[in-house]
């Protein structure tokens, strides 16, 4: 099955293709765009199957596009806000997924497209293998190696290109990965993704404060650098205190 990526935050597309990869990966991204003009193109010359969409673009709302050219396929839309469920439904939705939304949630949006078209899809709806997390992170320091062990891991920090991986110790490494790829490999136990930036361990946390709105303020050890903060993000605050209260 082909489908089409409507999303104009980077790091969503990517959140949103490594989640397929788990949950369908029959599902095959053929394209994505970030803008009306952009989505209206790629439906128009790329052959595809299923939609997913935000609603809120950089140059408008993803509703524009089904004035502009005919959709025909069905669309799970994919938004920050819960405003917009009844156009959506009326715009060839098949789900809305609040953001964030887990990969149980985008199971069983996929899962009702089997049951509208008639199709059986037992790769979507069939249970997931019981997942295994990585033990050991193999890490470069010039010509020499090293494997650090994920209980020596206090957090990991997304820096432009390159993803550090902090020991309890305080030793910085690179790691060859992206932070939603090495988000998939770490045990939920063990660790949490507070923002777009920063992976923790439950281990690595000092001392929490309540900070501005539903926000969260986290003293990590060893401390971020340059006496950067790190903060639960609104969007996330919720399941951390779920996470912490276990």
């Amino acid at each position: 099955m082909r489908a089409i990526i409507v999303e104009d935050e980077p790091l969503s597309v990517e959140e949103l293709i490594v989640s397929l990869r788990e949950v369908a990966p029959d599902i095959e991204v053929v394209a994505t765009a970030g803008t009306i003009a952009e989505a209206v193109r790629v439906i128009e010359t790329t052959p595809h199957d299923l939609l997913f969409m935000d609603i809120r673009l950089g140059d408008g709302k993803s509703f524009d596009i089904f004035k502009r050219t005919k959709v025909s396929a069905p669309v799970i839309f994919i938004t920050a806000y819960d405003s917009y469920a009844l156009k959506a439904f009326e715009n060839q939705g098949i789900d809305y997924l609040l953001k964030p939304f887990g990969e149980e949630d985008l199971r069983r949006a996929i899962a009702k497209l089997g049951l509208l078209t008639g199709i059986a899809r037992p790769s979507t709806v069939a249970p997931s293998p019981a997942p295994s997390y990585q033990e050991r992170f193999l890490v470069h320091m010039g010509a020499r190696m090293r494997s650090v062990t994920v209980s020596e891991v206090a957090y990991f920090l997304s820096e432009g290109k390159y993803l550090h991986l902090i020991t309890h110790d305080n030793k910085d490494y690179i790691v060859d990965k992206s932070l939603s790829e090495m988000s998939e490999k770490l045990s939920p136990d063990q660790f949490f993704r507070i923002n777009r930036r920063l992976i923790i361990s439950f281990e690595s946390i000092q001392e929490m404060i309540r900070y501005s709105g539903s926000r969260i303020k986290v003293i990590l050890n060893p401390p971020l650098p340059d006496g950067e903060e790190a903060l639960v993000s609104a969007d996330r605050a919720a399941d951390f205190r779920k996470w912490l209260n276990r």
